[in-house]
């Protein structure tokens, strides 16, 4: 942490602004977390590792927000519980949230955070998960001596017409039924699945490819 007094917490500075934190009122934010995470990011350089394994046909020259930036905004959206992209209608206009992106500007729109998901393909589906492998082999200055992995399924409620939507009796609603992986508290793997499927599909190999880098 930057030094800080009782009163007052640093996060150093963007641009010529100075950036810190205070107890002293006036315009408040419920969201002001994403300061922290946006320290926790700028050390690990997750998000800036995430858009660097997308693919982006964009012209450089013609596009007005960086890939890593709409990676970052979306990425600290959801930390703050904004999941519907309609949340950045508002949010891109949110001083606190272009702060921690690093940037004075409105933020990306709704419709270009939309294209920036809808184009990806099947390796960029893939692609982030190899970055939390390596972000979890990177956090460890000698190889441990064992390795558990915790492989499980869940549910992801769905509210209205999703694509593949699907009733999962076990779960009592139309939901998505993801597979996890984790070593810890740390994430291995995410896939996303359909719901009326058998829990382990898609496990066996998902391991493989773990056990394979992880050694």
């Amino acid at each position: 942490m930057p030094k800080c007094t009782a009163d007052e917490l640093g996060f150093g500075r963007q641009g010529r602004r100075r950036i810190e934190a205070n107890f002293q009122g006036g315009a408040l934010s419920s969201d002001g977390g994403l300061m922290l995470l946006r320290q926790v990011d700028r050390k690990i350089g997750l998000s800036a590792a995430v858009a660097g394994v997308l693919h982006d046909p964009c012209d450089p020259d013609l596009i007005v927000h960086e890939l890593r930036d709409l990676v970052a905004q979306r990425l600290y959206g959801l930390c703050c519980g904004y999941e519907d992209l309609s949340d950045h209608a508002a949010l891109r206009q949110d001083p606190l949230l272009q702060t921690a992106v690093g940037t004075g500007e409105a933020l990306g729109s709704s419709p270009t955070l939309c294209r920036m998901e809808c184009r990806v393909s099947r390796a960029d589906v893939a692609a982030p998960n190899r970055v939390l492998v390596e972000q979890f082999i990177a956090g460890h200055v000698s190889p441990p001596a064992e390795l558990v992995l915790d492989v499980d399924a869940s549910d992801i409620p769905q509210h209205g017409d999703q694509e593949q939507r699907e009733l999962r009796a076990y779960y009592d609603h139309y939901c998505y039924q993801p597979l996890y992986v984790y070593c810890g508290k740390a994430m291995q793997a995410c896939v996303l699945r359909k719901s009326r499927i058998d829990g382990a599909k898609h496990a066996a190999a998902v391991d493989r490819l773990l056990v394979i880098r992880l050694r």
